[in-house]
């Protein structure tokens, strides 16, 4: 028996098939199963025509199909994930299409959906979603979805949007850093509600909001000025830690849920939740059919502050990454199954140039020592002698960073090189009030989650990552009819990841534009080794062309009309 059986028109076109002994495939009522399988996807649609819970032979396929067996690696679907910000057009000194595009597909990540701010102009007018998307033109190395802002003034430009394409929207309740993206009032709130009810969208949140009374000022989400009273060093983390409480987050989502009967059947989530005080407060709100869900990242799963060294600028976001136990209760909320609040896991990359981080020199010129080869490696330097500007494009990466099979530089550098002048430093080194917030992680994610739970002994298994980070990431952006499952008539994009490889992330892992994560350094079990976007292959670990093997970017805007 051959797949022209069941695929009578297979030997037309060239088949890219996939076998392994584990995979995790989408089942027809939408359940999940970790089983063998063969995964036959069309060179011609990039879509999947033939999944079979079995490996079958090479034999059983056309003579022009292209045949890999994985051996006992797993094939997962593409991973969706749903909060990145990519700052292109506008600040692309911080990131852009390609270099973060680029980051995600080496982490086995196919479809990102790019925030609404921090480029320039933001995505909150329809005239600011088409310079968008023409910045995006032919960068990209895996699909792109986009969503909306909300800003005071803008709710006549939100159902525009939604007939452009875009994928849901977002909100701050507290100021979110940037000029241009201004929190949103509690009247804005209601009225982009009343304005989305009746649309299949999503209006998100950056749930941190002001409590009535504070003694703490926490006037940016990403950037703000010391408290009026400190209670420590501003170079303490603790110090941060206690200047934006839970209770930024609870008043916040509260205030949300006050509103929610405006648009009963509108979908409200919340981004990036990090205290784990709001968890009773969303579950209530479920239970009496409030149509709320909760993402959290995964700095908050596998970082604590309990380890967090004075000045780590590298670690401030916000909501800011919280003690262990606080790490330990949403560990526990994530596995309690369909009960759970949490429906996702996403990596809010969001990056910035290493100078506006304020590291102190111990961390911005730290040399770095390649046991395999026996020499040091030259690590970005954290300062720059321009104006901090990386300009490099794809082309020049790549005759400058270039990596082995394991991500290192090919080329050493002298300790001299690396120990350059680091003295007078920009006032504020390690003042975590006047860093820029925010995580460089976008493609880390499934070797983050994996690594913790192992380390945790988690009842996390592989096919609950894929729930939370492919499936009902797929899902939440109404995408989850062609993105996060391996079934027939999906998108042919496949994560292939090794369970068993022990690694450690250096700056010449890091495939995103500014080389500079808390992550650096962390010893991590599990390595994405491909990623096949609609049946082409676009990373191999160890390939050619620094591991992008299709030379050319593949991936495409997402815009079609949400209909669920």
């Amino acid at each position: 028996m051959t797949v022209l059986t069941f695929l009578p028109d297979a030997a037309a076109e060239p088949l890219v098939v996939l076998v392994s002994n584990r995979a995790v495939l989408t089942q027809p009522d939408d359940s999940l199963l970790l089983t063998p399988a063969t995964i036959a996807i069309s060179s011609t649609t990039g879509k999947i025509v033939f999944v079979a819970p079995t490996v079958l032979p090479q034999e059983a396929f056309p003579a022009s199909s292209t045949y890999v067996d994985y051996g006992n690696k797993l094939i997962l679907p593409g991973l969706v994930d749903a909060h990145v910000h990519l700052n292109e057009p506008g600040r692309t000194e911080w990131e852009g299409f390609a270099t973060g595009t680029r980051a995600a597909a080496s982490g086995g990540v196919t479809t990102v959906i790019d925030m609404p701010l921090n480029a320039i102009p933001p995505t909150t007018t329809l005239e600011g979603f088409k310079v968008k998307l023409a910045a995006a033109q032919g960068q990209c190395w895996v699909d792109v979805g986009f969503y909306g802002g909300v800003i005071p003034g803008n709710a006549d430009q939100l159902l525009p949007l939604v007939e452009a394409g875009v994928r849901g929207f977002k909100g701050f309740l507290i100021e979110s850093g940037v000029d241009e993206f201004p929190a949103v009032s509690s009247s804005d709130i209601a009225l982009a509600m009343t304005t989305l009810k009746d649309t299949p969208t999503t209006l998100m949140f950056h749930a941190e909001m002001l409590p009535p009374i504070t003694d703490s000022v926490g006037d940016g989400v990403t950037r703000s000025d010391p408290p009026l009273a400190p209670k420590g060093e501003l170079t303490s983390y603790s110090t941060f830690l206690e200047s934006r409480p839970p209770a930024f987050e609870t008043y916040a989502i509260e205030e949300i849920l006050s509103m929610a009967g405006l648009a009963p059947q509108l979908h409200l989530h919340i981004v990036h939740l990090s205290a784990t005080e709001a968890i009773p407060i969303l579950r209530n709100a479920r239970a009496r059919g409030v149509n709320i869900t909760a993402e959290t990242c995964f700095h908050y799963l596998g970082l604590a502050s309990d380890n967090i060294e004075d000045g780590d600028t590298r670690h401030k976001c916000c909501p800011p990454i919280r003690e262990q136990s606080n790490q330990d209760k949403l560990w526990a909320e994530l596995t309690a199954g369909e009960d759970s609040c949490i429906r996702t896991v996403v990596s809010d990359h969001s990056p910035c140039t290493p100078e506006l981080k304020l590291l102190p020199d111990h961390l911005s010129v730290q040399p770095e020592y390649d046991e395999q080869n026996g020499a040091l490696l030259r690590r970005p330097s954290l300062r720059f002698t321009d104006s901090g500007i990386d300009v490099t494009l794809p082309e020049e990466e790549k005759q400058d960073n270039k990596t082995d099979c394991c991500g290192n530089h090919e080329h050493a550098a002298e300790l001299s090189h690396v120990q350059q002048d680091a003295a007078a430093g920009p006032q504020g080194q390690g003042d975590f009030f006047a860093a820029w917030g925010g995580i460089s992680s976008v493609g880390l994610g499934l070797p983050i989650l994996h690594t913790t739970a192992t380390e945790r002994a988690a009842p996390l298994s592989i096919v609950d990552v894929v729930r939370l980070c492919c499936q009902a990431t797929a899902k939440q952006v109404g995408l989850s009819h062609r993105k996060g499952g391996l079934k027939v008539g999906m998108d042919g994009d496949v994560c292939v990841f090794d369970d068993e490889e022990e690694w450690v992330l250096r700056a010449g892992d890091m495939k995103w534009k500014n080389k500079c994560s808390p992550w650096e350094g962390h010893q991590f079990r599990g390595r994405v080794r491909e990623t096949w976007l609609r049946g082409t292959k676009v990373y191999q670990l160890g390939g050619v062309n620094g591991g992008f093997v299709s030379g050319v970017p593949v991936g495409e805007a997402i815009t079609e009309r949400r209909v669920v």
